[in-house]
């Protein structure tokens, strides 16, 4: 089969075509077991009529021409022939359109009998490689574009998801006494995954209409263009120890550390003395005895003791000689926080190559340019260039390729969430998402993991990793550059291309990460993981001042995938006895105005008396929010979650903030609300069936 590969793209090549003809794409395709419609090659009328003869009518008749790709469009397929004198026409009309073209003949195929018609395509991304798109075929793709993505190779679970993704799932399932054959369908995606994956040649590929049947199917038309296989950038870490002197370093020293307030080396050097960093601290200053009170050095080599790591912050036209400088010393671990490199244009990247072989050279390692640096609550480490004041210890890991998460929003977002690292990674001209992305994974500090990307450069291997972490920690990512205006700002922030949004979601759906659709919906997500246990199971308790909000949150309920849990006498008994007499014992429970922090605590304590209550939803006036916190510190949720729902939170944040960090997130609206607790009981949910899985022979 290679040979039969090698010697019609070898032919294209001679031919100086980027494509194969559709005879000899069927060709391929048939000797890798996927039916096609049969064709033969006519040079003639006559030769068309004894091929169509043999073939048995109807026949259809195709241009073949290395110059003709799109056939349809400038005339060269005629539909539906029905006898010679149809096919002898059908040829010379032909013939007469493409005179002016280089004409091999026509190729003659079978008309294959009308069935549900689907796509298969595929391209190469240049973050992920090989991406398989399916979807319903004519108008359906054409106008409605009912169509999914997956990252190749795939899996079957990959292949089941597709299939269940489409609108029309129905029509493949059955619909009114037609049905399709789904093993087969299955069994022909996973040969043309396998294929695209042995031959690094194909570049696209076409298979558009493909005839799905009771039993079988059959590809009508397919078309082959030839490519370069894109290699996506992979990952260095070879293991957790890697990075260690990264997040856990002993000894640092500060290339560009300032004595004036208002300085970004002042910044950096102030934040680490501020935190308190328990290791070594060195800086390096040219014009200074003393920063900040610490003895310093003018240069790095004037430091006798061993270095974990060093920080850059000196001017992008030095930042060269202050790496080298670095390596020489034999620093494993280099934060570049400079700017001015590939974000600027092409001397920038230029630099930032010249950065990558001085890496490779003397085996080291470095983030950035561009970036903020890392912060390490559990280990006092506070590298940003901005003013950080004071940090609990968390359990969010937060990955960005924007150093604003670390210099800027962490003074707002602080109050409300805790995180053990923060990792920003800029031009991530070395480390990249892939490498920290891993490590969080190992690390014992982190339990829940959120990333703010603009590209991603190792492709295949974040998802594989992905995958991995997601078995256990959930990941919420922010992809930024949706759109075509989002794309250029990207390209011009910090020299990132960024791909097909449908792609990068594709990748996302195979890796089991969570999508955000802005910061508000990553860090509301996080707060939820990161605060309170998984749902055990999809009834939950709704408790409200109002009905209107008890309903709103009634149908996001149904609409994420969980329930209103069904109230049993008992329960309802207990109920009625803090209830007002004017409102029923339903779910939501309805206290209207006059509901109080007793209340709300009561009910709580009866709710957990119930196993079909799992999680609880608490709706709460803005006005009287600060009675409700010492309540809820009294109760033993016995591994249940709350949630918290406060209308116009934004005009009680001092409330909001204690309320937060009593480990209660609150939501403006019981839509956000329920939208957390669902993806944490679907989250909870995939756990359940990987280790149900896991427990099956294999």
């Amino acid at each position: 089969m290679y040979k039969q590969w090698n010697d019609i793209i070898n032919r294209a090549g001679n031919e100086g075509r980027s494509y194969l003809m559709e005879h000899e794409c069927k060709e391929l395709l048939a000797g890798e077991g996927i039916s096609t419609t049969s064709a033969a090659v006519a040079r003639s009328p006559a030769e068309a009529v004894e091929i169509s003869e043999k073939i048995g009518y109807p026949v259809a008749l195709k241009v073949l021409s290395p110059e003709v790709i799109h056939k349809s469009d400038q005339g060269g397929v005629k539909l539906d022939l029905k006898d010679a004198s149809g096919v002898e026409n059908a040829f010379n009309e032909i013939a007469g359109i493409f005179s002016h073209k280089k004409m091999i003949g026509v190729s003659v195929q079978e008309m294959a009998p009308p069935g549900l018609e689907v796509i298969i395509g595929v391209s190469r991304d240049p973050a992920f490689g090989p991406v398989l798109m399916f979807g319903l075929g004519g108008v359906f793709v054409e106008v409605l574009k009912d169509i999914t993505f997956r990252i190749l190779p795939l899996t079957e679970t990959d292949i089941e998801e597709m299939l269940g993704e489409i609108q029309g799932y129905k029509l493949l399932k059955g619909y009114r006494g037609t049905t399709v054959d789904l093993d087969a369908l299955k069994n022909l995606l996973k040969k043309v995954s396998n294929l695209v994956m042995e031959q690094p040649a194909i570049g696209e590929l076409d298979l558009n209409p493909v005839f799905l049947y009771p039993r079988g199917n059959i590809v009508v038309d397919a078309r082959i263009f030839l490519g370069e296989e894109i290699s996506s950038l992979p990952a260095r870490v070879e293991s957790k120890a890697a990075l260690n002197k990264l997040f856990y370093p002993e000894s640092i020293a500060v290339i560009g550390a300032s004595d004036k307030p208002g300085k970004l080396g002042w910044n950096i050097f102030h934040n680490l003395l501020y935190h308190r960093f328990s290791g070594k601290l060195y800086p390096v200053n040219i014009g200074a005895e003393t920063v900040q009170g610490v003895p310093a050095y003018p240069k790095i080599a004037d430091i006798e003791d061993p270095l974990d790591a060093a920080i850059i912050m000196v001017p992008a036209a030095y930042t060269l000689q202050a790496f080298e400088e670095c390596c020489r010393k034999g620093i494993k671990m280099v934060i570049i926080e400079s700017a001015g490199f590939a974000e600027t244009g092409e001397d920038g990247k230029a630099v930032e190559k010249e950065l990558r072989k001085l890496a490779e050279s003397y085996g080291c390692r470095f983030v950035g340019p561009n970036c903020s640096g890392i912060i390490n609550t559990h280990h006092r480490v506070v590298q940003s260039i901005g003013i950080v004041e004071d940090l609990r210890q968390g359990n969010i890991g937060l990955i960005a390729q924007a150093g604003v998460y670390a210099a800027g929003m962490l003074w707002g977002i602080r109050h409300t969430m805790d995180f053990a690292i923060v990792a920003t990674i800029g031009n991530k001209a070395d480390i990249n998402e892939t490498d920290i992305l891993e490590y969080l994974g190992e690390d014992e500090n982190v339990e829940v993991i959120c990333m703010y990307l603009e590209d991603v450069k190792s492709g295949r291997q974040f998802i594989d990793i992905a995958r991995k972490i997601t078995a256990r920690k959930p990941v919420i990512v922010l992809k930024s550059g949706r759109t075509e205006a989002g794309k250029i700002a990207v390209s011009s922030h910090t020299a990132s291309l960024a791909g097909n949004d449908q792609v990068y979601d594709a990748a996302f759906r195979q890796a089991g990460i969570m999508r955000a659709r802005n910061n508000d919906h990553m860090f509301g997500l996080a707060r939820a993981f990161s605060k309170q246990p998984i749902p055990p199971g999809d009834g939950v308790l709704v408790i409200s001042y109002t009905g209107s909000l008890g309903v709103a949150a009634a149908d996001a309920l149904s609409l994420g995938g969980m329930r209103l849990a069904e109230l049993d006498e008992e329960t309802r008994k207990h109920l009625r006895e803090i209830l007002p007499p004017y409102v029923g014992c339903n779910n939501p429970a309805d206290y209207t105005f006059d509901m109080n922090a007793d209340q709300v605590r009561r009910t709580i304590e009866i709710g957990l008396g119930s196993r079909e209550i799992s999680s609880f939803i608490v709706i709460l006036q803005a006005e009287t929010m600060d009675t409700y916190i010492k309540e809820f510190k009294k109760i033993d949720f016995k591994g249940r979650p709350m949630l918290c729902c406060i209308p116009c939170k934004e005009f009680a944040m001092s409330e909001v903030i204690d309320m937060e960090q009593a480990g209660f997130p609150v939501y403006s609206t019981p839509e956000d609300a329920v939208e957390a607790l669902a993806a944490m009981y679907n989250f909870g949910l995939k756990i359940k069936k990987q280790v149900g899985d896991d427990e099956k022979p294999h």
